[in-house]
């Protein structure tokens, strides 16, 4: 009965030893596993930021066109109402150069 016994306990060894391979095994898959995973994700982030910044690129420069847009008009408007009051300021001018030109010698002549 003890070789018997001895046969059961040998048995029950190997089959634990044959568990603890198995688990070992899983342990290293999980690990290689966990590692890719790791990976994958790592490569997703740099994806997903680098579509991002392409994104961020996009919308900056329509920003800046838009902008560019906006003081290109606001430029042409402050330099059309600078032309009209220059063409205002030369009217009144021409208008009382005479008058002043007569002021001027009138002075002069006074003194």
């Amino acid at each position: 009965m003890s070789s018997m016994a001895e046969s059961k306990v040998t048995g029950i060894i190997q089959s634990l030893s044959g568990l603890e391979d198995d688990l070992d095994s899983l342990n290293s898959k999980v690990s290689d596993m966990k590692k890719q995973l790791s990976l994958r994700a790592q490569t997703e982030i740099d994806t997903l930021m680098e579509k991002t910044r392409e994104m961020a690129t996009k919308e900056a420069e329509m920003i800046i066109l838009s902008s560019k847009e906006k003081a290109q008009k606001e430029s042409s408007r402050i330099s059309q109402e600078n032309k009209v009051k220059l063409e205002e300021l030369q009217t009144t001018i021409d208008s009382n150069l005479d008058l002043a030109v007569r002021h001027v010698v009138s002075t002069v002549l006074k003194a």
